[in-house]
């Protein structure tokens, strides 16, 4: 055999295998990007989604206006007539509706807050009641805080249906209004107050309220654990 013709053949058959190399990293390669598009597609859908569905109801539904917060520090006013829901509460032992965001969920109660395991459970299943604070509609008890806390992280796997249930707690502002239901009956509170606190800052759980209030809580940014998004609001009399 030629000489030329058997380096001829080397070097083709290296280029063959270097090409054959390049494939298959370039296929692997892609799989991965593939793979990362599709896991965040997912980890983000939820979120993706209840953004569109508040953008679409407030600028194409109506939304029930804010009640004056005002209202909600006078002792003297008469007890009025809840209005209607527009959706069927998923628990009317124990649940909570935001129609403003789209939140309907049952709420696992007396859940240790300082637990993880335990209330990372509970978070599975729906809003985690803290152990040691009121019930809805409590008005004479030493602590009339009904303290209920929330998801708005992006673990899919952790907790598939109850994972992003307070994503769009940001959007709450003073006036309005919080349905909660307990043994079957309905108690609404009105937004009085919004903030941002410190992770450490645990005062909204632990301080008793002799005034009957509803305190929220959730991680902010969305699926951060850098600070606390606290919602309070006051009972409806």
């Amino acid at each position: 055999m030629p000489r030329s013709f058997s380096v001829g053949a080397h070097v083709g058959v290296k280029k063959r295998k270097r090409f054959w190399a390049f494939l298959v990293i370039r296929t692997i390669a892609n799989a991965l990007v593939i793979t990362g598009i599709v896991f965040s597609f997912l980890a983000f859908a939820p979120f993706v989604k209840q953004e569109i569905w508040y953008w679409w109801k407030s600028n194409f539904q109506a939304i029930s206006k804010p009640v004056d917060s005002q209202d909600t520090n006078q002792p003297k006013v008469k007890a009025v007539e809840l209005p209607p829901l527009s959706v069927e509460p998923e628990s009317k032992e124990f649940g909570i509706v935001i129609e403003k965001i789209g939140v309907n969920a049952p709420v696992v109660a007396n859940v240790n807050a300082s637990s993880y395991p335990e209330y990372i459970g509970a978070m599975t299943k729906g809003v985690a009641h803290a152990k040691g604070t009121a019930f809805p509609g409590s008005t004479k008890a030493e602590n009339n805080n009904v303290f209920l806390f929330a998801h708005s992280a992006m673990n899919r796997v952790g907790a598939p249906k109850y994972n992003s249930v307070f994503y769009l707690l940001r959007k709450m502002e003073a006036g309005d209004r919080v349905s909660t239901f307990y043994q079957g009956k309905r108690y609404d509170y009105i937004v009085s107050d919004k903030r941002v606190v410190e992770a450490k800052d645990v005062q909204y759980l632990t301080d008793p309220s002799k005034e009957p209030i509803l305190t929220l809580q959730t991680c902010d940014p969305p699926g951060m654990n850098i600070r606390r998004l606290i919602v309070t609001a006051k009972l409806v009399q």
